[in-house]
């Protein structure tokens, strides 16, 4: 399994997940031309994409899939409600194939299962995505609110997290925005902290975890820094041995082997063994 987070934050999210020669875009939150350039930039084609895949229907998650779906011929996957509220991003020419939450669904090398998020989105959901040939599991959450114990349940096991830690609490409260605003993103409807990410990262440990990505930062209230020294202690405490990235906006990451951060961790467990 090999995963690209294209970009995340709250002005786009778009990650590129391939396993068993199957591709597909999970959520397209960038301008059509920009998700073009992003994908080009990581050596994909977009007419590779077997499918886009939508979590909810916020704009930093949906803004290019109409003309990147048309342009390409890429099926449009989302929920029923979800495609009602994306309407006027469509115009009725895209293939559009609707799932539901808590319904595992196969696309080619991939076994999919959304699952139903608390998020201030008309049908929210967050995904895990497993590669049958592997077994390799990979969660993506990135608008939570709070995690409740069906969000714990469905990130259980995985192998790689791309995990939101929108804010610093005191940055939002001192930040720039309306207090209407400051409160939707504390809320239970809103999205993660440092700390609340923290927290949800510390319950979802286990000795196979190999990769965390820490993503949709909020450019105002929070720093990569500041994401990376609450969610990097927090793994410190608990011995982990995988790799700590945070997402961006302005550029994609550079790829993640998703077997190849198990077999590191592996041998690094191995040779930790030698000293004990």
């Amino acid at each position: 399994m090999r995963v690209t987070v294209l970009g995340s934050g709250s002005s786009g999210n778009a990650t590129v997940v391939e396993a068993g020669g199957t591709r597909v875009l999970v959520d397209a939150g960038f301008s059509g031309k920009d998700l073009a350039g992003r994908l080009a930039q990581v050596g994909v084609e977009p007419e590779s994409l077997q499918a886009i895949l939508i979590t909810h229907d916020h704009g930093d998650h949906t803004r290019g899939m109409g003309v990147l779906a048309r342009r390409f011929r890429i099926p449009l996957l989302m929920t029923v409600r979800t495609a009602a509220a994306c309407s006027k991003l469509l115009n009725g020419s895209e293939e559009i194939q609707h799932y539901q939450a808590e319904r595992v669904f196969r696309l080619g090398g991939l076994e999919i299962k959304p699952f139903l998020t608390v998020h201030d989105a008309v049908d929210p959901v967050a995904v895990t995505l497993k590669d049958t040939e592997t077994g390799c599991r990979l969660g993506i959450a990135t608008d939570l609110g709070r995690p409740t114990a069906a969000v714990r349940a469905a990130l259980a096991g995985c192998h790689l997290l791309v995990l939101e830690a929108n804010h610093d609490d005191a940055r939002l409260w001192r930040g720039p925005y309306p207090w209407s605003v400051k409160q939707r993103i504390a809320s239970s409807h809103g999205h993660l902290s440092n700390r609340a990410s923290a927290e949800l990262i510390t319950e979802l440990h286990h000795p196979a975890l190999a990769g965390v990505v820490l993503a949709h930062l909020s450019e105002h209230c929070n720093e990569p820094v500041l994401a990376r020294e609450v969610i990097g202690l927090a793994l410190e405490r608990l011995h982990y041995q995988g790799t700590l990235t945070v997402a961006g906006p302005a550029r994609p990451l550079e790829p993640l082997e998703v077997l190849e951060l198990r077999r590191r961790i592996g041998a690094t467990a191995e040779q930790l063994s030698l000293l004990w």
